[in-house]
């Protein structure tokens, strides 16, 4: 997944022109773009699009977190529309994973759906303790785990921080920390890596290169605020065609046998091996 875009689910113009953004996924949001009083109304309204969805983006709902005791009523209402799956905000540890995986056994059970039909990406960095305790993740398997994506707003929010970026737009100790314990565990897990959004959505040369150094650290794609952004994540994370005839390069240059080969006067080994290959592969999934 190279492109996720978040899509307040009461707003209806933004609902209609979702769908011509060209985005790998759509994340119907449920909880922070909508205001608590219509939560209800944005339910009602993503079920009555979902019935005549037809675009070829995947289909994720951003639900409430466990705390706002709104998640059960999310579920209950949209898990019958077949998403592909649920993005969990705000956890604090594996056991939200495991007590949400409950609930989605109960709701795909009540909606006549294969148990484990419904996929989670976690925002795993949204609380003190989740970040703290993002190693945990690793000692018991989440089989509906699918990804995890990162953000600092709201870990700002919970320290009672301020702005966590400096004033030359670059992530303050704490969240390139944060970042990168996501970064690593998702790696670990072997799920895919969202890097979270590129705010000034008005800004396409910084999106790109925000992009790029995201697909540079690892992340396997990144979150969009505005269909805008949208062809900028994608061309992003596409690698290029000289990447591409690098890589075809690489793997011939081993198919002598050898474990180290010299390429344009440098010395390669197998890592650059497996580098090659998994680039290959993941733009033939792609």
């Amino acid at each position: 997944m190279k492109s996720l875009l978040f899509v307040p689910a009461d707003n209806e113009r933004k609902l209609a022109k979702a769908v011509s953004c060209g985005a790998d996924a759509l994340a119907f949001d449920l909880e922070d773009s909508v205001l608590p009083e219509r939560k209800p109304l944005a339910r009602k309204l993503l079920v009555e699009y979902l019935k005549t969805y037809s675009c070829t983006s995947e289909v994720w709902i951003r639900v409430n977190d466990l705390a706002s005791g709104e998640t059960l009523a999310d579920l209950a209402a949209v898990i019958a529309s077949k998403p592909v799956g649920i993005v969990l905000p705000k956890i604090l540890g594996p056991e939200c994973l495991q007590k949400v995986s409950h609930y989605l056994d109960m709701a795909e059970t009540a909606a006549g759906l294969p148990l484990g039909s419904t996929a989670i990406f976690a925002v795993c960095t949204e609380t003190p303790s989740a970040v703290l305790r993002m190693g945990e993740l690793l000692n018991k398997p989440f089989p509906r785990l699918r990804g995890m994506l990162w953000g600092g707003e709201d870990l700002s929010a919970a320290l009672g921080a301020g702005d966590p970026r400096a004033p030359d737009g670059r992530w303050r100790p704490v969240y390139e920390h944060a970042r990168t314990q996501c970064l690593l565990a998702c790696h670990a897990l072997g799920v895919e890596a969202l890097d979270t959004v590129y705010v000034d959505f008005k800004n396409p040369d910084g999106c790109r290169a925000n992009s790029l150094a995201a697909r540079y650290d690892g992340f396997t794609g990144k979150i969009a605020i505005h269909p805008d952004q949208v062809p900028i994540i994608n061309a992003a994370f596409s690698p290029s065609d000289d990447e591409l005839a690098f890589a075809r390069r690489v793997i011939a240059a081993f198919e002598s046998g050898a474990g180290a080969v010299s390429l344009d006067g440098k010395m390669l080994d197998i890592p650059h091996l497996k580098a090659a290959r998994r680039l290959l592969a993941a733009a033939a999934a792609h």
